[in-house]
Formats: C-alpha cells, sequence, structure tokens
C-alpha cells in the first residue's frame, strides 16, 4: 500500500498533498495498481461519497499526470468539492509548474495561446494543430524562463509555468508547440534523444497552488522539488 504521500495542509474541508511521481490519482479501465484515491479512501472513508463521480475519483477536482510530482487539493465534503469546482472553471485559482524543456526559449516570458483538440495520429496524444478530432478548446498558458543552460552541444531552458486552463497535457503540447518539449516527455519530446542525467521521467512539478478557501483566506500551497530533478538542476549548474 502507498505510504510516501506527504500532507502539505489539512482541515476539515480540504486536504493538499505532494503527489509523488509514478503515481496514478485515479483509477481506469486498464490499471490494477495502487492509486492515490485507495489512500484517500482507506485514510478517510467519508470521501467515498464526495464528487462528480465518486466511485471512480472520490474528492478529485483537478489531477496530475503520472510521471508530474507536486500539489494537489482533494475535497473533503460535496459542499467544498462543488466550491473547489467552481474556483478552478472561473479561473480564479493559480497554479505554478516548473519544468525543463530542450532547447533555448528566446523570449524571457510569453503566452501560448493555442487551442487544444485530440490528434487523429495517436489516439494517446492532445494537439495544437494539423488533424485533430472531438471538442476543440481554449488553451492558455504563459511562461517565464528562469534559467538557460548549454550542456555540450545541447540547450536546455529552466521555465516557471502558468497555465491559465485546465486541458489535459496541457503545458506539454503547449510547450512542445512551440518548439521546446518537456525534457523526458515520452509522449510529446524527440523519440530518438534518450533522457539525460539519469532522469527516468519527464521535468514536470506542481509547484504551487494559490487560491481563496471557502472561509474567504487565501492561501498558497507549495510543494518543494523532488529529488531527482533537484539533482538534474544541481548537474545543469555544475556546468555553469
Amino acid at each position: 500500500m502507498i505510504k510516501n504521500i506527504s500532507i502539505i495542509y489539512e482541515n476539515d474541508d480540504l486536504l493538499v498533498v505532494n503527489k509523488p511521481v509514478g503515481l496514478l490519482v485515479h483509477p481506469t479501465l486498464k490499471s490494477t495498481e495502487d492509486t492515490l484515491v485507495d489512500w484517500l479512501v482507506k485514510k478517510y472513508p467519508k470521501i467515498k461519497k464526495v464528487g462528480d463521480d465518486p466511485e471512480l475519483r472520490p474528492g478529485i477536482v483537478h489531477r496530475l499526470d503520472r510521471d508530474t510530482s507536486g500539489v494537489l487539493i482533494v475535497a473533503k465534503t460535496q459542499e467544498t468539492f462543488e466550491y473547489l469546482k467552481n474556483q478552478f472553471q472561473d479561473r480564479k485559482i493559480s497554479k505554478k509548474y516548473i519544468t525543463l524543456v530542450h532547447k533555448n526559449i528566446k523570449k524571457d516570458e510569453g503566452v501560448i495561446d493555442l487551442p487544444i483538440g485530440k490528434s487523429k495520429g495517436d489516439f494517446r496524444k492532445k494537439s495544437v494543430r494539423g488533424n485533430l478530432r472531438g471538442n476543440i478548446r481554449e488553451a492558455v498558458t504563459e511562461f517565464k524562463v528562469l534559467e538557460r543552460f548549454t550542456v555540450d552541444d545541447d540547450r536546455y531552458t529552466f521555465v516557471e509555468v502558468f497555465p491559465k486552463t485546465g486541458r489535459t497535457h496541457q503545458i506539454r503540447v503547449h510547450l512542445n508547440a512551440i518548439g521546446n518539449p518537456v525534457v523526458c516527455d515520452s509522449l510529446y519530446g524527440p523519440k530518438k534523444k534518450a533522457c539525460p542525467f539519469g532522469l527516468k521521467r519527464q521535468f514536470l512539478h506542481a509547484q504551487e497552488l494559490k487560491l481563496t478557501v471557502s472561509d474567504g483566506y487565501e492561501k498558497t500551497f507549495e510543494a518543494p522539488l523532488s529529488d531527482d530533478l533537484d539533482q538534474v538542476l544541481k548537474v545543469l549548474k555544475e556546468h555553469c
């Protein structure tokens, strides 16, 4: 059973955790492994009845990909679930991610405003152009460059990313669309390029979530960078 989930904040209404890398948030039709939801239901049995689809995703208001670590908020009550759901839909919750991408991003900051739909070429993927299928939805991502690195003939950019909408794979799709895929992204990254620096997963971390909780106070929740990503940054800085 899952044991290494760090609780960032907790009260009677909500729970904020630092989701570890490699952990699914909720079960899928094909998965048989333990998920964050399994841990939640065991630790907080009352959460079984919370949410739009409590049998599959009890308490889950938003999600992170399996190989994305960081801040994730969970509702403990239906009232809090509805409140947080509306906050996300109205874009009143501020999200900050940090990532490392291939190549140099020339601009120090910018906005990627490209609608996202399902790719016709690969059912696993989302896309911003070409042969799309299904609903094509607005997607906006802001970014700010923190540092640029050059190692031998390879260039990398360390970036803060602020998704203003919440589309599946949004950050990964948008950064790939401007020619700067997330390092070690097995789905959207360069196929012939091995993961550098011993990295085993995509360099993407949900660092911060800022919102006004139901009692009217603004709170900021942060998750420290995981050890594997921190080690990559140390290696990069040693080359500078």
